[in-house]
This record gives structure tokens, C-alpha cells and sequence, in this order.
């Protein structure tokens, strides 16, 4: 602790940071993905991202990873926030982007882990399933409430 105290079996778990994306459609529909996430035993619609590659700055790994999940890529995409998924036990921070314009150029390239549908809603579908809390990933919510205030619409 700052103070000096020392804790007792703490324990801190050490990952790679992530990135997670905000991304608009050159249409201004949002990308959701739906993939299953066992911790939980059940799917979620989240928003595309993924785990920073060592040797990748952040920008790079949300342009990979935009394109290896869903196939898009965009006209701009521009940092919004970095958040800490879980500063009282983990080491890692995740980045947020805001991706604008995108054009699907290709079809997705997943890893062999990844079973993930992509769905494209509107910003008044994304209020609403905020509002009925059925983006259950915390930082992706999070991410979405960022999002939503950078492009202006107000709840």
C-alpha cells in the first residue's frame, strides 16, 4: 500500500492491453459483434477490439482488429479514452476508439477461438439496448457511453 502496509496474498493479474472500437458505418449504423464468452456461459453484443499484438501501438491493433472481425475499415478513427478494466487487480488499460466511415472491404478473418456475428444497429438501437442493459461487457457500455457522447446524441 502507499502507506506501507503490506497485504497478505494479494494477488494482481498481468495482461497484454486491449483495444476496443466505437465504430460507425459510412451509413451511421453502429458494428456490434455477438460472440459467446464462457467466464460468463452465455453471448453478448459487444463492440469489435481485441488484444494489443507485442510490438503494436494501439492504433494498429484497432485497425487489425476491426478488420480481421468484421471485414471493415474506415475513413478515421481517433482515440477517445483509455480505461483500466480492473486497476484494483489487473495491470492492463484498455483504448478506446471512435471509427468513422466504414466500408466492409472483405470478409472476416477469424482466429480459431472466435465464433462472432456482426450486426450493424443504429446509434437510437444502441441508446436503447444501453438503456435495457443488454451490453453486459462493462467496458464495452462504457466505451458506447464515450462513443455516443463524441458523435453528439443526446439520450
Amino acid at each position: 500500500m502507499p502507506n506501507g502496509h503490506i497485504v497478505p496474498e494479494y494477488y494482481v493479474l498481468e495482461y497484454p492491453n486491449w483495444v476496443n472500437i466505437v465504430a460507425l458505418t459510412r451509413d451511421n449504423e453502429v458494428i456490434l459483434v455477438k460472440q459467446y464468452r464462457h467466464g460468463a456461459g452465455k453471448e453478448f453484443l459487444e463492440i469489435p477490439g481485441g488484444v494489443i499484438d507485442e510490438g503494436e501501438d494501439a492504433l494498429t491493433a484497432a485497425k487489425r482488429e476491426m478488420l480481421e472481425e468484421t471485414g471493415y475499415t474506415f475513413d478515421s478513427l481517433e482515440k477517445l479514452v483509455d480505461l483500466y478494466p480492473n486497476p484494483a487487480t489487473s495491470t492492463n488499460i484498455t483504448t478506446t476508439f471512435l471509427a468513422k466511415g466504414g466500408v466492409k472491404v472483405k470478409e472476416q478473418d477469424l482466429d480459431d477461438q472466435e465464433e462472432i456475428d456482426v450486426l450493424l444497429v443504429s446509434i437510437d438501437e444502441v441508446k436503447q439496448l444501453l438503456k435495457e442493459n443488454k451490453i453486459g461487457q462493462a467496458l464495452h457500455a462504457a466505451a458506447l457511453f464515450y462513443g455516443l457522447a463524441e458523435i453528439q446524441t443526446p439520450f
